[in-house]
C-alpha cells in the first residue's frame, strides 16, 4: 500500500482504539499501533493491526519515532488516557518534561493540544478521532423509545447551563441533575465513575420519601469548542449500567459529538432499563 493509505493509532483504554482499527482497515488503511502500556488492553495485538508497538505514557519521542521509522504522516488517539495520569509515578522523557513544565494550565485541552502540536512539527498530522467512526456519532431527537419526562426536561435545560459553563474551563463533560440542583460533576475521574457517586449521594439520604423526586438526570456535552481530535465525549453500555445502578432515569447527550461506541446495544440496554436518551 501506498503512505497515504498508512495510518498511526495511539492507543488508550477501552473498545474506542479497537472500532477505530476495525474501521480504518475496513477502509484499506495499514494501522499502526502506538499502545500506551499503562491504558491499551493487550488484546490490541490480535486486532490485524499491521504493527503494534507498546510504549509508555512518558515516552512522547519514542512514539515519534515509532511513526518516523514507521512511515506514518497521519494519527489518530483513541480510548482515554486518565487525566490523572498526570500525577502518576511514571517519568516523563526529556521532550514530554519539557513540554509540560511549558504549560500554564495542565487540563487536557492544553496536553493533549501541546502533544498535537509536536506531533505536528514532527511532520506527524493528528487526524479527529472520529473520523472512521461517522455512523457512530449520536443523531439528533430522542433515541429510545421513551422520550424525557416533564421535569427531566427541566433538569436537561439546567444540566446543560451547568454543564456549559464548566466545560469553557476543561473540568469536565458530565453533570448530575435532580429536580434542578447539581448532584455531582465531573472532574478527573470520569463518566461512569460520576454517575456511581451521584447514585452514593442519593443513596445515603433517608429511606423516607421526599417531597422532591431523586431520580437522576445525566447531562454530557461538548466543549465549546470541542476539538474532535481528542477528549471527545463518549458512552457506552457501561454507562447505561451505571445509571440504573445510580437511580438515573435520563441521559442528554449533544448530537453529531458524542461517541455510541456500543451502537445500538447501548439504546437497548436503554429501553430495557426504561432510560431515556435524547440528543441535541
Amino acid at each position: 500500500m501506498t503512505g497515504s493509505k498508512r495510518i498511526g493509532l495511539i492507543a488508550g483504554n477501552g473498545r474506542f482504539p479497537f472500532l477505530v482499527l476495525d474501521a480504518a482497515r475496513a477502509d484499506g488503511y495499514e494501522v499502526i499501533v502506538a499502545a500506551i502500556k499503562e491504558e491499551a488492553f493487550p488484546e490490541i495485538e490480535s486486532q490485524g493491526a499491521a504493527a503494534v508497538h507498546w510504549l509508555s505514557l512518558g515516552e512522547l519521542s519514542k512514539l515519534i519515532e515509532i511513526f518516523k521509522r514507521e512511515g506514518v504522516h497521519r494519527a489518530i488517539m483513541a480510548g482515554q488516557v486518565k487525566h490523572k495520569q498526570i500525577f502518576s509515578s511514571i517519568r516523563p522523557d526529556w521532550r514530554l518534561a519539557k513540554l509540560l513544565v511549558s504549560l500554564g494550565t495542565r487540563n487536557t485541552d492544553s496536553l493533549l493540544g501541546a502533544i498535537a502540536k509536536v506531533l505536528a512539527d514532527e511532520g506527524i498530522t493528528l487526524e479527529n478521532s472520529t473520523a472512521f467512526l461517522e455512523p457512530l456519532l449520536a443523531k439528533p431527537g430522542v433515541l429510545t423509545k421513551r422520550a424525557p419526562s416533564e421535569q427531566e426536561k427541566k433538569n436537561i435545560a439546567y444540566g446543560r447551563i451547568v454543564a456549559r459553563n464548566l466545560a469553557q474551563y476543561d473540568i469536565g463533560q458530565t453533570v448530575v441533575v435532580a429536580e434542578n440542583a447539581c448532584i455531582a460533576v465531573e472532574a478527573m475521574e470520569g463518566t461512569d465513575e460520576t454517575i456511581e457517586r451521584a447514585g452514593k449521594i442519593m443513596a445515603s439520604l433517608e429511606s423516607d420519601p421526599s417531597t422532591l423526586s431523586r431520580a437522576l438526570t445525566v447531562v454530557k456535552i461538548a466543549k465549546p469548542n470541542q476539538d474532535m481530535r481528542f477528549d471527545v465525549p463518549v458512552i457506552g453500555v457501561r454507562t447505561i449500567e451505571a445509571m440504573h445502578k445510580a437511580g438515573a432515569s435520563c441521559l442528554a447527550l449533544d448530537a453529531g459529538k458524542c461517541l455510541l461506541l456500543d451502537g445500538d446495544a447501548i439504546i437497548t440496554a436503554a429501553d430495557a432499563a426504561k432510560i431515556s436518551i435524547v440528543a441535541d
